[in-house]
């Protein structure tokens, strides 16, 4: 760990400094955008002039996943909440790369092609690509924070995929009845096992959010590119946790960085967190009793550790890692 930035919590902006949240809050109107050759579909926060924000969401996400956080910061910054391509409704690259590399690729063309430098936020897979512009082209982050970045975690565990069938799914011949079964599902039985799944306490979510979830569900399976996309993806994460570049390519970054972690992540470990921050060189913020999409599920405290750190930034007062 650098010296004079110890593995604790970051500072918390004061909560009358942020707009209150909105339950019923919409998802933010979203446009297509092209910018550096990419070309993605994008939902933007209105905010004031200055750095602004970039979201980046996980594996099966979408822009939506931002939509309460981005409100809460909005009064700091204009966001920007990026669909992935072949994800939300981004159509998918020609090039059909769905390694985070690829991703990578993606967001730093569209980034960079915006020409100024962002406050950069992932979730999950988004963290990882969030981690890796960071590390490859510094210049375009102002400030990177890291939701339950999908860090490598081998671990075999059943309870890390919404519906165990998914596994069986996978066994050519053996596996067409689950997938049978799986793809007879209704989108509601599908969004309540996802939020099961990422939620670590699902009662949380009220019905409204269910339904846009059904929405996003029922929408996906008519385009025909979304599950190659998920597949593509997913195989291609999973792969990356068997090398040790991510560690590596963690240990290069030098923006400021925060790394937020719930302590009932069923999908990336909680274990992982203190090791992630260490090699980053970032304060960490453990949250109790929330999984794996603590923007979701608690944005007012996310809210507040991200403006902190942005406010600690503005102002000088966040430490340089060391070289």
């Amino acid at each position: 760990m650098p010296a004079g930035h110890p593995l604790t919590g970051p500072p918390l902006a004061d909560v009358d400094s942020l707009p209150e949240r909105d339950p019923h809050r919409l998802p933010w109107p979203g446009h297509v955008e092209t910018s550096g050759g990419v070309t993605l579909h994008v939902r933007e926060t209105p905010g004031p002039d200055g750095v602004p924000a970039v979201y980046v969401h996980g594996l099966s996400g979408s822009a939506t996943n931002w939509t309460d956080l981005a409100a809460l910061l909005c009064t700091r910054a204009a966001g920007t909440a990026v669909d992935l391509p072949g994800f939300g409704l981004s159509h998918p690259l020609a090039s059909r790369d769905y390694t985070p590399a690829g991703h990578a690729d993606a967001l730093m063309c569209f980034l960079a092609g915006r020409g100024r430098p962002v406050h950069l936020l992932g979730n999950s897979l988004g963290g990882l690509i969030a981690l890796s512009v960071a590390a490859r082209r510094p210049e375009l982050v102002r400030t990177l924070t890291l939701v339950s970045p999908a860090m490598p975690d081998r671990r075999l565990d059943p309870r890390r995929v919404s519906d165990p069938r998914m596994l069986l799914a996978m066994v050519p011949r053996i596996g067409e009845r689950a997938r049978a079964e799986l793809a007879a599902m209704s989108a509601r039985d599908r969004a309540e096992q996802v939020i099961a799944l990422c939620f670590g306490d699902p009662s949380c979510v009220p019905e409204h959010r269910l339904a846009e979830t059904v929405a996003e569900i029922e929408a996906r399976a008519r385009q025909e590119w979304a599950r190659e996309a998920v597949n593509r993806t997913g195989l291609a994460m999973f792969g990356s946790w068997f090398r040790r570049e991510l560690w590596t390519t963690a240990a290069r970054v030098r923006v400021p960085t925060l790394v937020i972690w719930g302590d009932k992540d069923r999908l990336v470990a909680p274990r992982l967190a203190a090791r992630t921050a260490q090699v980053l060189g970032a304060p960490l913020l453990m949250l109790p009793g929330v999984g794996h999409v603590a923007q979701i599920e608690a944005p007012e405290i996310v809210a507040r550790a991200v403006a902190g750190m942005w406010d600690a930034v503005a102002a000088g007062h966040w430490p340089d890692r060391e070289e």
